[in-house]
């Protein structure tokens, strides 16, 4: 091979590079255009009918006192929101635990720098027939969440384990209270201890 034939081939390798190059930016740029298409992509939008309801909601919650809209006595402790399995009795044995499963509405939510929170603290008082307080405790729990948007599916589960209990009827009282909104509000359950194992 002559120098002008090498001289030939060694153009042409690097030609092939700067082609190369070149056809790797051009990919690089459009895998940019694609990313950018992809975060300008058309979402589709709920209706006006759905927007106008969600507003009226929005409204009814903030203007709701703090309710409960399930209280019960459950078998376990739940697992989330909505997935838990109501106690078909109130009866109880002195080892068992009590587990209660409570879905609060019209609590409030502060306003952050990355979007909503919300917390809830929980008490509790077990009372006998008579009235008398045999066991209570403030604060027991607490219930936080942040988010982008405001969380309004808050599944709040508690269990207590009362040992000692002679056999008898009794009441569980539960007060939430409401951090941001001062709101607060609770529910009794009734319950009773059987002397079977």
């Amino acid at each position: 091979m002559g120098v002008w034939g090498f001289m030939a081939k060694e153009f042409g390798l690097l030609a092939s590079r700067y082609v190369m190059r070149a056809a790797l930016i051009a990919v690089g740029a459009f895998a940019g255009t694609m990313v950018a298409s992809a975060q300008n992509a058309l979402v589709p939008e709920p209706s006006s009918t759905f927007l106008n309801a969600r507003t009226a909601f929005n409204n009814a919650w903030d203007e709701s006192d703090l309710v409960f809209s399930v209280a019960t006595f459950t078998n376990g402790i739940s697992a989330g929101y909505g997935d838990y399995t109501p106690r078909t009795t109130t009866e109880f044995t002195g080892s068992d635990a009590l587990s209660v499963y409570a879905e609060p509405i019209g609590y409030g939510f502060a306003e952050t720098a990355d979007g909503y929170q919300y917390k809830l603290t929980a008490s509790y008082k077990l009372l006998n027939t008579s009235g008398q307080v045999l066991a209570e405790q403030g604060n027991f729990a607490q219930f936080t969440g942040t988010g982008r948007s405001k969380q309004r599916e808050l599944s709040a589960s508690l269990t207590f384990q009362f040992s000692g209990l002679p056999a008898g009827k009794y009441q569980l009282e539960t007060l939430f209270v409401d951090e941001t909104s001062g709101k607060q509000s609770g529910f009794a359950l009734p319950f009773t201890v059987s002397t079977s194992n």
